[in-house]
């Protein structure tokens, strides 16, 4: 069974900012997720990201949606590896904040 993780980010820098900052700092963000190594896509659709990460026979997927004021990430953590979300989030949560903090 899966274990759905959801982080949010809030941001000042406007929708179009906050997405060209995701599109070029993706790879830190994702570097976070268990599996990392592995094969690794990801789609555009207008504001939304979907993505997934295949490695070691497990699958990591989610979901990234730039809004106005906020990023937000919803990912889905198979097996055991839903034991560390907690740790994840607040992982993930930090290098968002890095990401979208206005320079």
């Amino acid at each position: 069974m899966a274990t759905p993780i959801t982080v949010s980010i809030p941001h000042q820098l406007g929708r179009a900012e906050a997405r060209r900052r995701i599109e070029a700092g993706f790879g830190k963000i994702i570097h976070q997720l268990p599996g990392s190594g592995g094969s690794c896509s990801e789609r555009w659709d207008g504001d939304r990201l979907t993505f997934g990460i295949a490695a070691m026979g497990q699958t990591v997927a989610g979901v990234v949606t730039v809004l106005d004021a906020a990023v937000t990430m919803e990912i889905e953590l198979p097996g055991v590896l839903g034991m560390i979300a907690s740790g994840l989030k607040d992982r993930l949560q930090k290098a968002g904040q890095l990401l979208l903090t206005k320079k």
